[in-house]
């Protein structure tokens, strides 16, 4: 029997310590601890397929929450469903008590573990809904308030009213007038367009 690990990370930005220094203290081999620093998106993560390929029957695969197998309740069911009925792995969620198969080997405890299964992974696809939803509440508030999202604007030259005036009259090429306000054609027309509306008379 072998002991194993899995840590996941959201994004490259994330950091992963506080999971490693939990698989630290259970004092898992270095070459049997698998790292995963992708998006949720899918389960095409290098790192946990090799991880799915090595256990064997009767191995011990340690995850600090449910979240990390997956985004969503029917990717978490799904992932614990290929471990422990296909592999025939003993899996352990250190944040969950309850969540440990090598307990109650009995058709009470795996109803039991089933059951807390369901229920952690449908809050776990409900916090995750409600984060989104909270980021999406707080993007829409910081524009009403005018905050700008994206990269910088360029501010335009002093003089752009009588650039405008000089390509208008053709007394300036488009290419000339983009290159002296240093944006492109497609930049320039949307500024044209907002310096329209703001001079209109």
């Amino acid at each position: 029997m072998q002991t194993y690990g899995y840590i996941r990370v959201s994004s490259i930005d994330q950091n992963e310590d506080r999971q490693i220094l939990a698989m630290q203290e259970l004092h898992i081999a270095k070459e049997n601890l698998f790292i995963d620093k992708q998006s949720g998106k899918d389960f095409d993560r290098p790192n946990y397929q090799e991880l799915v390929n090595r256990l064997n029957e009767g191995d011990l695969l340690y995850i600090k929450s449910i979240d990390r197998l997956g985004r969503n309740y029917e990717e978490i069911q799904n992932q614990w469903r290929i471990l422990t009925k296909e592999k025939g792995v003993d899996i352990v969620i250190l944040d969950m008590e309850l969540l440990d198969t090598r307990r109650e080997k009995n058709l009470l405890g795996t109803f039991i573990a089933d059951l807390v299964l369901q229920v952690l992974s449908f809050v776990a696809q409900s916090e995750r809904e409600n984060i989104r939803k909270r980021q999406e509440e707080g993007i829409i508030a910081a524009k009403i308030r005018g905050v700008r999202f994206g990269r910088p604007e360029k501010e335009l030259p002093d003089n752009f009213g009588e650039l405008v005036k000089q390509w208008e009259h053709r007394n300036i090429k488009t290419a000339d007038i983009v290159n002296l306000c240093n944006m492109s054609r497609s930049a320039f027309y949307a500024k044209l367009k907002e310096y329209k509306i703001l001079h209109r008379k």
